[in-house]
């Protein structure tokens, strides 16, 4: 297990426990009291945890862990789930993605596509995001033409927000939008932790003809802070095989194509 890795699984502990000894977190991570120690010395220095005699608790910035945190998670859900929604975009397409795992590992996928990269350097797909770091992977692809919201960019998950996002996002149009979230329940819709990440992600699937919804299935039956969009305005929810029947169906029952993959 990397450094990477193991931080992950460490502020998921963290996150379920609000507290952890190091001793018990070597053990749980199958490494040294040592290592735990210095990875709880680095965290702590990045400021997502405290430090305590003999451990540490959960600091209130790892409520909503930093994207590099959260790589680990689901990765191969994640993946999976990204290959299928990809494939749900037409070229020609413009489309819309807001920021999170899922949904770079969506524009990671988007780039490989060959029927895009056949274009001879043409357009083949307008990517609108407010993810500073999927425009930074997307610019390097001639066939993709990237525009990049205005905002301030929120640390945690690389999103830029703020008033000038949302102003950018209402003047266009979009065919489809890719929206990854915190939890997705089918009374409540979908949702995320930030009410400032939350109204640039409503902004963009208001404007979008089609609302694709990317969550593994950790995330179903979940509610969050503030509302992205309610349920009967979400068109495809992608998801991973561990979705369970009982949320498929009330999802189905309100009018979403859900793909289990």
């Amino acid at each position: 297990m990397g450094p990477h890795e193991r931080w992950s699984r460490l502020l998921e502990i963290l996150g379920d426990r609000g507290r952890i000894d190091v001793a018990t977190a070597a053990e749980l991570l199958n490494v040294s009291a040592a290592t735990v120690r210095r990875d709880m010395d680095e965290l702590a220095r990045q400021q997502v945890l405290t430090r305590t005699r003999g451990g540490a608790v959960l600091s209130g910035v790892a409520y909503d862990l930093p994207l590099r945190y959260k790589t680990a998670r689901q990765a191969g859900e994640k993946q999976r789930i990204a290959k299928a929604a990809a494939a749900l975009v037409p070229s020609g397409s413009v489309v819309g993605i807001n920021g999170g795992t899922t949904t770079s590992e969506v524009a990671r996928e988007l780039a490989v596509r060959t029927d895009l990269a056949g274009y001879g350097g043409q357009t083949a797909l307008t990517v609108v995001t407010n993810a500073i770091n999927i425009a930074n992977e997307l610019a390097v692809r001639p066939y993709v033409k990237t525009v990049v919201t205005g905002g301030v960019a929120r640390p945690q998950s690389y999103e830029l927000i703020g008033p000038l996002a949302t102003m950018m996002l209402q003047a266009i149009s979009l065919d489809c939008v890719i929206l990854g979230v915190n939890a997705v329940d089918p009374r409540f819709g979908a949702a995320t932790h930030d009410e400032s990440e939350a109204n640039a992600n409503r902004a963009m699937a208001e404007r979008a003809e089609r609302v694709i919804v990317v969550a593994d299935s950790t995330k179903l039956g979940r509610r969050a802070f503030a509302r992205v969009c309610d349920t009967d305005a979400i068109a495809v929810l992608v998801t991973d095989a561990e979705a369970p029947d009982e949320l498929v169906e009330r999802f189905a029952a309100r009018g979403v194509d859900v793909h289990c993959v």
